[in-house]
């Protein structure tokens, strides 16, 4: 798995578990719509979070920043 899709996987599924949606993260980072993120969670149009959407995504899921860079694979 590439290096943005795990970090994107990540915020994914701890976006789903804290019930926010694509809207309200999207809206709390700074973006006027979701398309940003559904293409980002998508792994669409080469798109991925930058140093400073990530720190924001952490703040309002409030998770360490670390947290995006854990390693979920087997084997």
């Amino acid at each position: 798995m590439a290096f943005h899709t795990s970090i994107a996987n990540n915020i994914r599924k701890i976006r789903k578990e804290k019930n926010i949606t694509q809207l309200d993260l999207a809206l709390a980072i700074g973006h006027k719509s979701m398309s940003t993120i559904g293409k980002i969670e998508a792994g669409l149009e080469n798109k991925h979070y930058n140093v400073e959407q990530l720190y924001k995504i952490a703040k309002v899921l409030e998770v360490d920043i670390c947290d995006f860079f854990i390693s979920h694979q087997k084997g």
